[in-house]
């Protein structure tokens, strides 16, 4: 009796996990039901190992086909994991040193630091949800003496490194910084690679912040908590490299091109991806001179998003901040109902 008690039980949360999955409307009980159950308990790591199964019995070799990116002493290599996500293996060469970021999957991630034959010094998790942070516990079993740096608001388990905005993380020649970007979730971080110790630029690791062409759904925040953080990103160099946590490249572009159907730049733009991901090609890195162009939610002070959108006035400069947090959330609603991505 016990036994088909938990069963139904177990059959019921994965079902109203099934149903959080594919509802766009954050404001729904069922939504709401099922984010918690996601974010805050083991049910939502248990869902994340059913999808991570699912994912490898469809993808033998995983979604995407990656290489790594080579500077002066540094590689870069993303390792695609479950659905669409993207780990990140980072090596200072010169130091024999690596870093991992977001190793949401232990058995996968492990494949490719066994092929470089190195040692990870670092975890860096951008976020708390279990598709970024659901390795952590396991290498830290398998390293003892490896880092786990996460934001100190956001619950990552196995964190031995909070941080906060504005904290320095150096392992060997890699130098990062960390950004609070909150909206997300609520503790939400991403980490800036300092590029000139290798000759190259800075690279932006982004997690579930900011994606090619989009930015992540807003779970635990308004649209101006998601906006001050988009706009914290304006400062970046237009040559730094956007290495996003997830593959949404084409589902983005699409509907940038849609959204704005006269910009030729970003019609060239989901052109080269569809080309790319005709072979599955990953389509990481982009850059933040191309996302400031082309990607709409980085675009909410422009006159023509914002008239593309309905607000036909100008605001005066009292109204500028409020208008753009709007416009925020109409393309947020306008991309969900285009084609949701959790």
């Amino acid at each position: 009796m016990v036994s088909l008690s938990l069963m139904l039980y177990g059959g019921l949360v994965i079902s109203v996990l099934l149903l959080f999955k594919k509802m766009s409307n954050v404001k729904s009980p069922f939504f709401k039901i099922g984010y918690f159950l996601y974010s805050r308990t083991r049910i939502g790591q248990y869902y994340f190992q059913r999808e991570l199964s699912k994912a490898k019995q469809k993808f033998e070799h995983g979604h995407s086909v990656t290489q790594d990116t080579q500077f002066d002493g540094l590689k870069i290599h993303p390792i695609p994991m479950s659905e669409d996500n993207y780990a990140y293996l980072v090596i200072d060469q010169k130091n024999d040193v690596s870093i991992l970021v977001d190793p949401a999957d232990p058995e996968v991630v492990q494949e490719f630091i066994d092929k470089e034959k190195v040692t990870p010094s670092a975890i860096l998790t951008t976020h708390k949800h279990w598709d970024h942070s659901g390795g952590n516990s396991e290498f830290k079993r398998r390293y003892r003496d490896i880092l786990i740096y996460g934001g100190a608001m956001d619950s990552i388990p196995a964190v031995t490194n909070p941080v906060a905005d504005g904290d320095n993380i150096e392992v060997g020649s890699l130098r990062f910084r960390v950004k609070f970007t909150p909206g997300h979730t609520v503790g939400h971080v991403v980490y800036i690679l300092d590029g000139s110790p290798f000759n190259c630029p800075n690279s932006l690791f982004s997690g579930d912040h900011l994606f090619i062409s989009g930015c992540g759904r807003m779970f635990e925040g308004p649209p101006t908590t998601m906006l001050r953080s988009l706009d914290s990103l304006l400062e970046l160099s237009d040559c730094t490299l956007v290495w996003p946590g997830h593959e949404y490249a084409r589902d983005n572009l699409e509907f940038s091109s849609h959204l704005e159907p006269d910009n030729e730049e970003i019609k060239e733009k989901l052109a080269h991806v569809l080309q790319l991901r005709q072979s599955r090609a990953c389509t990481a890195p982009s850059n933040m001179g191309e996302e400031k162009k082309l990607n709409p939610f980085l675009r909410t002070s422009e006159e023509k998003m914002l008239q593309i959108l309905g607000f036909e006035q100008k605001p005066t400069v009292e109204e500028n901040f409020a208008v753009r947090a709007k416009a925020l959330a109409e393309i947020r609603e306008r991309k969900d109902k285009f084609k949701y991505k959790l």
